[in-house]
């Protein structure tokens, strides 16, 4: 499975930018996706995940996205989304999504995932 990440660009503090996950290949290998953030000089962070699966159904966000990010999926398109409304200059990043069988993996910091190519989010004015 390969995961395509896309949508980034500058935007204005204040501002809004929807980022799209497109998956690829055999998809039924990923019950979740999850969106994950690297700051110049920071380390990479969970920012917020999904999971697909009927037995497990969850979202999460990392607090420091609480009420300003939200995560979606299309199943017919094989798309997850997150809609980052009031952007700040902290939210500068490179946005990578990679997916697993279970959210929990995702959720734990020492789990092992794939990373593709990131998308690149600058906030500034």
């Amino acid at each position: 499975v390969q995961l395509q990440a896309s949508g980034g660009g500058l935007v204005q503090p204040g501002g809004s930018l929807r980022l799209s996950c497109v998956a690829s290949g055999f998809t039924k290998d990923y019950n979740a996706i999850g969106w994950f953030r690297q700051a110049p000089q920071k380390e990479r962070e969970r920012v917020s995940c999904i999971s697909i699966s009927s037995s497990d159904p969850r979202i999460s966000y990392a607090d420091s996205v609480k009420g300003r990010f939200t995560i979606s999926r299309d199943n017919a398109k094989n798309t997850v989304y997150l809609q980052m409304n009031m952007l700040k200059p902290e939210d500068t990043a490179v946005y990578y999504c990679t997916g697993s069988g279970w959210i929990g993996t995702l959720e734990d910091p020492s789990a092992k995932l794939n990373w593709g190519k990131g998308t690149l989010v600058t906030v500034s004015s």
